[in-house]
This record gives structure tokens, sequence and C-alpha cells, in this order.
């Protein structure tokens, strides 16, 4: 019998968001591994699919459950899209002042709010490294491509 549906989709999801945000505050804090804007604005990506997906979880209404899976979907994709920026161009130049993820960032007043969390310590360059041969980023488009994966999965489910 297939136990797979949303619910169980949405809980695996919390997982994985939590688990690469917690991945990347360890290698921030115990590997000096400083995040760019482009770092940060995935973090908040993976932040709020998280919270779309505890949403669901706690909503009865099956419409509702899928809506809110099918914006984290949408988050999804757009983490891939960031990841893909930051690894072609962002990566590429000195700076990531102004850039898109600079300006979100900066809207949202994350940095002071919560700056163990959402602080902007690196440029773009700087934070360009490699983990087990695969550029940082890589890693979280990787990761996004899980989340959408399993949301997909959970939206198909009887």
């Amino acid at each position: 019998m297939n136990r797979w549906n949303l619910k169980t989709a949405c809980a695996t999801v919390i997982v994985l968001c939590l688990g690469g945000v917690a991945a990347a505050l360890v290698s921030q804090y115990v590997f000096d591994m400083q995040p760019c804007p482009w770092c940060i604005l995935q973090r908040v990506i993976f932040l709020l699919i998280a919270l779309l997906a505890a949403l669901a979880l706690l909503l009865p209404v099956r419409g509702l459950q899928q809506g809110l899976a099918g914006v984290g979907l949408a988050l999804a994709a757009s983490g891939i899209a960031a990841a893909v920026y930051q690894n072609r161009v962002a990566a590429q130049g000195f700076s990531c002042n102004l850039t898109l993820a600079d300006r979100i960032i900066g809207a949202l007043g994350l940095e002071s709010a919560v700056p163990f969390l959402f602080r902007i310590s690196a440029s773009c360059m700087d934070a360009a490294v490699n983990l087990l041969g695969l550029p940082y980023e890589a890693w979280s488009g990787l990761l996004f491509l899980m989340v959408g994966l399993v949301l997909w999965a959970g939206l198909r489910a009887r």
C-alpha cells in the first residue's frame, strides 16, 4: 500500500529545507564559509518553503494544502534560478552590491532583524567555494530540485 501523500511530502520538505539552512549555518559558523547576498536569498527561500509546508500540514482543507504546496513548488523553482544565477553570473563578479538578491534582503530588513541567520558577510566572488568538488550553490540548487520533486510527487498523490 502506498503511504505517500501531500502531508508526507510537506513533512519531508520541512526536513529538507531546515536541514539545508542548518548545513549553511554550520558551514558559516564552523567552517567560516561566509555568505553572499545570493546565499542569504536562498536561505530565505528555503525557510519560506518550510513555512508554507508547515502551514499545509496544519490546514485541514486539501485545496489550501495544494495551493500552499504549489506556491512552494514555484519557490523551489525560484531557488534553482537563484542558484544558477549565483553560479553563472554573480560568482564571476567582484561585487554583489545592488543585485536583485541584495535589494530583496535589504528591503525585507532581515539582515538587521536576524543577523546571525541573514547577515551578508562576503561578496559573491569571495563566497564561491567548492564542497566535494561542486560549487556550494550547486548543492543548494540540487536541494531545491529535490524539494520541488517531493512537492510535485505530493501534489500528484491521491
